[in-house]
């Protein structure tokens, strides 16, 4: 029988809650020319001249107040998912490998390598295809397999921004915090306004649209804007929502450039000013970390309040919560069927 292998591939994380280390981790993220696209020389003096000097004094304290058991949240619920899922799976080997830091994609394959796996799956742990994740993920992993020299039979998770599988466990995730006061918020990580453009091949679609994020068009196939309303659109479907007792916001922006609209700290005042109680789901997420125990949960939770809010609860990431398990056990089949050489 042949046997089959998974690498679950997620951002990354530092390996302590240390300036030093948080430096370290940094610098491997923001020099990624998909993560900052600007010209190498320019992208070198802006993270290390700026970024390097300032950020990590300021983020470490930061994962310092969410680290738990020793460790990152983040590398804790994906471990914990690969765990769950290897057990849901059965003969099916899962690793973990993080596009920066440990433990590397390359570590990661090697060992899935030495478990005898000769069909292999790419799952990038991201719901919506972006430039800065899944690309960069998958190219990573194909310069590690070329790397060590290894040539299995290849597939690809892909995104899945819509598909049942993820979206009923997040569903059932929610509604435990809504009454009829609720407020939906769905806060998905930011983008770059220039990596949304450049999904759009066409060149006249993107931003020139009304309403371009919402629609479906070969030109947004590939966008993350337009998959993250997708996911929004399915969400409030499956809850039946109406249009006022929801909405959607961009978090985590860093940099000078052009971000996607509206910020989330903008949009949690508002509704702070207008006496509404805030739930906030952050789907782009499949596991909890900084982004969202510590920038949700605390700062933008902060903000709510010092603006007048009274009720703000945060929708824990999906993690290893059973539902979403054997949900990615039934996306991971389907992606066995999608052959990439």
């Amino acid at each position: 029988m042949v046997k089959r292998g998974v690498l679950l591939m997620n951002i990354g994380t530092p390996d302590e809650a240390t300036v030093g280390s948080v430096r370290e981790y940094l610098r491997e993220f923001l020099l990624d020319p998909d993560v900052i696209d600007i010209p190498t020389i320019l992208r070198h003096l802006l993270v290390r001249g700026v970024i390097l000097r300032i950020r990590p004094r300021n983020i470490a304290p930061r994962y310092a107040s969410i680290w738990m058991d020793g460790d990152s949240p983040l590398r804790v619920y994906t471990r914990r998912m690969a765990e769950k899922l290897q057990l849901e799976m059965g003969d099916v080997a899962c690793e973990v490998g993080m596009r920066y830091g440990n433990p590397s994609i390359g570590s990661a394959l090697q060992s899935l390598r030495s478990e005898g796996v000769e069909e292999l799956l790419l799952a990038p742990l991201f719901p919506h295809h972006a430039q800065a994740t899944t690309e960069s993920s998958m190219k990573e992993a194909f310069r590690q397999l070329r790397e060590i020299g290894w040539s299995p039979d290849l597939f690809e998770l892909g995104h899945f921004e819509e598909e049942p599988e993820f979206i009923m466990p997040l569903v059932r995730s929610i509604r435990p915090h809504l009454n009829e006061r609720s407020h939906l918020l769905f806060s998905f990580h930011g983008l770059p306004i220039s990596h949304v453009k450049r999904a759009d091949k066409t060149g006249s679609y993107c931003q020139k649209v009304d309403g371009c994020c919402a629609r479906r068009d070969e030109a947004n196939s590939m966008c993350y804007s337009h998959h993250c309303s997708m996911t929004a659109k399915s969400v409030v479907d499956e809850l039946g929502l109406s249009d006022d007792a929801w909405s959607i916001s961009f978090q985590s922006r860093l940099g000078p450039a052009k971000w996607l609209k509206p910020s989330t700290l903008s949009v949690v005042e508002d509704l702070a000013k207008k006496d509404l109680d805030v739930v906030v789901v952050s789907p782009a997420f499949l596991a909890d970390g900084l982004e969202t125990l510590e920038e949700l949960d605390i700062e933008v939770r902060e903000h709510y309040i010092s603006h007048g809010g009274n009720h703000f609860s945060v929708v824990k990431c999906l993690n290893d919560n059973p539902d979403w398990i054997s949900g990615l056990s039934k996306l991971i089949d389907k992606g066995f069927s999608n052959v990439q050489n």
